[in-house]
C-alpha cells in the first residue's frame, strides 16, 4: 500500500511544513454490536497552519472507504486523493481546514479500534491503541509525535454503554438507542496517544487530592475499569491504593503538578501490549485482572506497570520525543521511575532485586543481538519504530539511567527533570535538551555530559567485567584487577564485593569497595592484603550496567553454595551471571540445570524463582545436548514434584512449583498426578486447583497425548470465557498429532480472520519440545511465506507469526543453514522483518553453541 510505512525523512518535511492548530474527531459505533458491522463512522475535522501557502502535503488515513474530502471549502474527489493510506493535499492555504469523512475499521488484531464480544454475556467491548502509528486507522490525522494538538472528541455510542476519553466529558446526551458523548479539549498531545474506550465496562471510582507549592489543592477524579464479567475478580482497591502512592510519588518528585484532569485505568481485552500510556485514559491488558491465584510476583509486576505508565504522563506525554528515535526519552525513563517509584512508594521492596534478575536479562539478551542498537537509534520510519520497543530501548536505558542517578546525584537528576518539564510542557525534544537541564543541575557541564551521553546513549553492545585474583603465600589478596572486555570500553562505577562463610554457612559480605572502571585493566587497590574471599562480585548492589563473570574459586563457590548467599540481591545478580555464562556457551547448561536443581528449592524471591523456572526451560529445551534431554526432563519434573510437596501449604512457593511441574511432567507417575488433581482425586494439601492451574494441566496433559478434544471441550464448557476460549486452542494446538500441527499452522496461515490472542494461543500451541519430529515438516513452508504474511497481514499479527512459528526448537545446522539461505536470498526483504529473522538466526546460533560447550 503506497506511503503506508511513513518516513523519518517525511515525518521531518511534513513538520517543517504544517503546524496544527487543533482536532475535532466525531465517531459513531453504535453499529459495533452488530457481529457483521465491519466499519464505523469517522468524521475529522483538522485545523493546521501551513509556512508556504500552495505547497502540497498529505494527512494520514488507513480506511477501507472515504465518503468525502472538503479542503478550505473545496470538495475533492476521494478516489483522486487518497490511495488506502494517505489523503493527497494540494494548494493549501496560510491557514486550512480538513474535513474527512471515512468508513473506518473495526480491528481484530489490538491495532486501531479493537472489538471484542464477550463470550460470558455476549456484550461487546471497544479500545483503541496507536502506538506507533494506528490513530490513522480509527481519524484522519498527521501521523507524527512532533506535530501535537488539543483534541475534540464527539462518540456515538449505545446507549447501555460508556465512553472514556482522554479529556472529562462535557456533556452526554440521548438520542434514541443511542448517546452521544462530547469531551472536554485536551492539552497539546501526539497522535499516537488520543484514545476511545467504549463498552459496557464495570467501573469503580475514587479521587486523589494533593497540596500544591503554592497551597492550593489539586484533585484528580480516579476511576479503573473492567469487562462485566470480571467484575467479581477486580481488585479494584488495590490498583487505587498503588496509583495514590504512583501519584503522591511524582508530585514530590517532579514537581510538576499532572496536567491531564482525570486518570482513568482501563483493563480492555486481547490487548497486545502491558499497557498504554494514553494521558488521562491509561489502558492495561486485562490479565492484569487476577481471577486467579497469582503469586505475589505478579502483583508486584502489575503495580510496576501502573507507575511506569504514570511516569509517562511527564517523560512522554507532557514532554514527547520529536520522532523515534528518541523513544527511550520516554520508555527508558517511564521503566526506571516505574522500578524506583515501586521501591520508594509502595510496599513492592523486591523491585531492584526483579529488576536486576528479570528487566536487565531481557536488555542483556537484546544487546547481543547482531541488530543490536544504540539507545538513542535510527529509527527510519514507523516499522523500524514498532520493533524499538524492546530490550534496549526499556531495559537497557532503564539500567542506564540508575547510572546516570549515580553519576550526577540524586537531587541533580530529579531537579534536572523538572527544569526538562517546565521548558519544554506540552512540546517535543531530542536527546540534547535533556542533557542540557542535566549539565546545569548536575554541575558537570556540557563536556562531560556529551562524553557520558556517547559511551552509554550512542553506542550499542554489554560490557564483560572478570575479576583476576593473585594471592601470595599466605592466602592473602596481593592483587585484585577488573577487566573489561567489549567493542566499546566505556566507564563504570562499580562496588565490588568481598563474600565469606558466616558459622552458620551462610556467605556474607565482608567488604563493599566502590571503584572506577575506565578502561580495560582496573585495579582495586584497597583490598589488597585482606583474605582470600569465598566469593568475588563485581558489580555488587548492581550500580552499572554489564554483564559479570568470576575467578575460578568464585565460580567453585557458587557451585557449591550459591544458595547460601543471604543477601536476595547478590544471589539474584549472582544467578543472573550464571545464566549469562550458560547463554555465552561458557556454562555447561546441565551444570547450570544442576544448580537448579541443587538450589532454587531455597530461593526466597519468589519473582527469581519463577525466572529460574523459565530459564530451566530454556536450558532444557534448547541448550542441553540432546541426549541429555530425557535425563535432564526427567531430573526437573521429579525436583518440581519433590519441592511441590515441600512448600509451605497454600503459599506462593507452592504455587509455582505446582506451575513448573505441570509445565515438565512428562513420566506416568507426574501425569497421573495432574489427572487426579483435575479429577479431584488427587490432593496437595493448600494448593487450590483454581481455573487458571486447570487449564495449564489440561495443556500439559494435552501435549503428552493424554487429554482429547472431547475433554477440552467440556473444559471449556465449565470456563466459557475469552480467556478459557485462548487457552482451549493452545490446548487442542499442543497436541502430539500431525493433524493438531496441521490444524494450529491452517488457523494463522490461510485465513485473516483469527484474532491476535487466537493467533498467540496457536502459536504457543505449536511448539511444543518434545514434538520437534512434528514440527520439522513446517521449517520450509515457514520460509516460503515470511515475505507474503508481512506483506499481506497487519504489522502486530506478522510479528507474532514470524517469531511464534520460527523453527526455534529445531536446534540443528540445517535449520540454521536455511535461516541463514533465506537472509542471503532476500536482501531486499522488509528491514523489521530481516531484524527479527536475524534475531531468530541468532537464537538458534547460540543454542548451537551451548549444545557445543555441554556436550564438553
Amino acid at each position: 500500500m503506497p506511503g503506508k510505512n511513513l518516513s523519518r525523512d517525511e515525518a521531518q518535511q511534513r513538520a517543517g511544513l504544517l503546524s496544527v492548530i487543533g482536532y475535532e474527531v466525531h465517531l459513531d459505533v453504535t453499529s459495533a454490536p452488530e457481529a457483521d458491522a465491519a466499519t464505523f463512522r469517522s468524521v475529522t475535522t483538522i485545523r493546521f497552519r501551513c509556512a508556504e501557502p500552495g505547497a502540497s502535503s498529505f494527512a494520514d488515513l488507513l480506511a477501507p472507504a472515504v465518503r468525502a474530502v472538503t479542503l478550505n471549502g473545496r470538495a475533492l474527489d476521494p478516489a483522486q486523493v487518497f490511495d488506502g493510506a494517505r489523503v493527497a493535499l494540494d494548494d493549501l492555504a496560510a491557514e486550512n481546514v480538513l474535513v474527512v469523512d471515512a468508513d473506518c475499521a473495526y480491528s481484530r488484531t489490538g491495532e486501531g479500534m479493537h472489538r471484542f464480544t464477550d463470550p460470558v454475556d455476549g456484550e461487546t467491548y471497544l479500545y483503541t491503541h496507536f502506538e506507533p502509528a494506528d490513530a490513522r486507522r480509527v481519524f484522519a490525522n498527521f501521523e507524527q509525535p512532533d506535530l501535537k494538538a488539543p483534541y475534540r472528541f464527539t462518540v456515538t455510542a449505545p446507549a447501555a454503554w460508556d465512553v472514556y476519553g482522554n479529556a472529562a466529558e462535557e456533556s452526554v446526551a440521548a438520542e434514541g438507542t443511542a448517546r452521544t458523548w462530547t469531551f472536554l479539549p485536551t492539552r497539546p498531545i501526539s497522535t499516537y496517544l488520543t484514545a476511545v474506550v467504549a463498552g459496557p465496562y464495570h467501573v469503580a471510582r475514587d479521587s486523589w487530592a494533593g497540596e500544591l507549592p503554592d497551597g492550593s489543592t489539586l484533585e484528580i477524579p480516579l476511576a479503573a475499569t473492567c469487562r462485566k464479567s470480571l467484575a467479581p475478580y477486580f481488585d479494584a482497591e488495590e490498583i487505587f491504593e498503588v496509583t495514590k502512592q504512583g501519584l503522591d510519588f511524582f508530585h514530590r518528585e517532579f514537581d510538576y503538578p499532572y496536567p491531564f484532569g482525570k486518570y482513568d485505568q482501563l483493563f480492555v481485552p486481547e490487548y497486545n501490549i502491558g499497557a498504554m500510556e494514553n494521558p488521562g485514559c491509561v489502558t492495561f491488558r486485562e490479565e492484569y485482572v487476577f481471577r486467579s491465584k497469582v503469586t505475589e510476583a505478579s502483583y508486584q509486576g502489575r503495580a510496576n506497570t501502573i507507575l511506569h505508565e504514570m511516569a509517562h504522563m511527564w517523560f512522554g506525554d507532557l514532554v514527547t520525543m520529536k520522532w523515534w528515535d528518541d523513544l527511550w526519552l520516554k520508555e527508558s525513563f517511564a521503566d526506571f521511575m516505574g522500578s524506583f517509584g515501586l521501591q520508594e512508594a509502595t510496599k513492592y521492596q523486591s523491585a531492584w532485586v526483579t529488576f536486576a534478575n528479570q528487566r536487565k536479562a531481557w536488555a542483556y539478551r537484546q544487546d547481543q543481538y547482531p541488530t543490536t542498537h544504540p539507545i538513542t537509534a535510527d529509527i527510519r520510519d514507523v516499522e523500524d519504530a514498532k520493533l524499538n520497543f524492546d530490550g534496549i530501548t526499556y531495559a537497557k536505558g532503564a539500567a542506564v539511567l540508575k547510572q546516570l542517578v549515580a553519576y550526577v546525584g540524586r537531587d541533580a537528576f530529579f531537579d534536572g527533570a523538572r527544569q526538562y518539564f517546565k521548558r519544554h510542557a506540552f512540546g517535543n525534544t531530542v536527546l540534547g535538551d535533556l542533557l542540557e537541564v542535566l549539565a546545569e543541575t548536575s554541575g558537570r557541564g556540557a563536556a562531560a555530559m556529551a562524553d557520558w551521553s556517547a559511551a552509554w546513549l550512542e553506542t550499542s553492545g554489554v560490557n564483560t567485567l572478570t575479576p583476576v585474583v593473585t594471592v601470595d603465600a599466605e592466602d592473602r589478596i596481593a592483587e585484585l584487577m577488573i577487566i573489561q572486555d567489549g567493542e566499546t570500553t566505556r566507564p563504570h562505577r562499580i562496588a565490588v564485593g568481598l563474600y565469606d562463610r558466616e558459622p552458620d554457612g551462610a556467605l556474607v559480605r565482608s567488604a563493599r569497595v566502590e571503584v572506577d572502571i575506565t578502561g580495560n585493566w582496573t585495579a582495586v587497590e584497597e583490598v589488597v592484603g585482606r583474605p582470600r574471599p569465598a566469593l568475588v562480585l563485581v558489580n555488587d548492589d548492581d550500580l552499572t550496567y554489564c554483564k559479570i563473570r568470576f575467578d575460578d574459586d568464585s565460580l567453585a563457590t557458587l557451585r557449591e553454595s550459591l544458595g547460601d548467599i543471604r543477601d536476595t540481591l547478590a544471589r539474584a545478580l549472582a544467578w543472573s551471571a550464571c545464566w549469562n555464562l550458560t547463554r555465552d556457551g561458557l556454562l555447561p547448561a546441565r551444570d547450570y540445570l544442576d544448580l537448579v536443581l541443587e538450589f532454587a528449592g531455597a530461593e526466597s524471591d519468589i519473582g527469581v524463582l519463577q525466572t529460574l523456572h523459565a530459564q530451566a526451560h530454556v536450558a532444557l529445551d534448547v541448550f542441553v545436548d540432546p541426549s541429555y534431554r530425557a535425563e535432564g526432563g526427567r531430573l526437573i519434573a521429579d525436583a518440581a514434584l519433590r519441592e511441590l510437596r515441600a512448600a509451605a501449604p497454600g503459599s506462593d512457593h507452592q504455587l509455582a512449583w505446582a506451575r513448573f511441574l505441570a509445565s515438565s511432567a512428562d513420566s506416568a507417575e507426574h501425569l497421573q498426578l495432574l489427572e487426579g488433581l483435575l479429577a479431584g482425586t488427587a490432593r496437595i494439601d493448600g494448593l487450590e486447583v483454581d481455573q487458571d492451574l486447570r487449564w495449564l494441566l489440561w495443556t500439559a496433559l494435552a501435549a503428552a497425548g493424554r487429554a482429547d478434544q472431547a475433554q477440552l471441550d467440556a473444559e471449556l464448557a465449565r470456563d466459557n470465557t475469552a480467556s478459557g476460549s485462548q487457552k482451549r486452542t493452545q490446548a487442542l494446538a499442543a497436541r502430539p498429532t500431525a493433524e493438531a500441527k496441521a490444524a494450529a499452522w491452517s488457523a494463522v496461515v490461510d485465513s485473516d480472520e483469527l484474532p491476535n490472542a487466537m493467533v498467540g494461543a496457536q502459536t504457543a500451541g505449536f511448539q511444543q519440545a518434545g514434538q520437534r519430529e512434528l514440527t520439522a515438516p513446517y521449517v520450509a513452508r515457514y520460509f516460503e511465506l515470511l515475505e507474503t504474511i508481512w506483506a499481506e497481514r497487519s504489522i502486530e499479527i506478522a510479528i507474532r507469526f514470524v517469531g511464534g512459528f520460527f523453527p526455534r526448537l529445531q536446534t540443528d545446522q540445517a535449520t540454521l543453514d536455511a535461516t541463514g539461505a533465506w537472509l542471503t536470498e532476500h536482501p531486499q526483504a522488509a528491514p523489521a522483518l530481516r531484524r527479527l529473522v536475524l534475531e531468530c538466526q541468532d537464537e538458534l546460533a547460540r543454542a548451537l553453541q551451548a549444545q557445543q560447550a555441554d556436550r564438553g
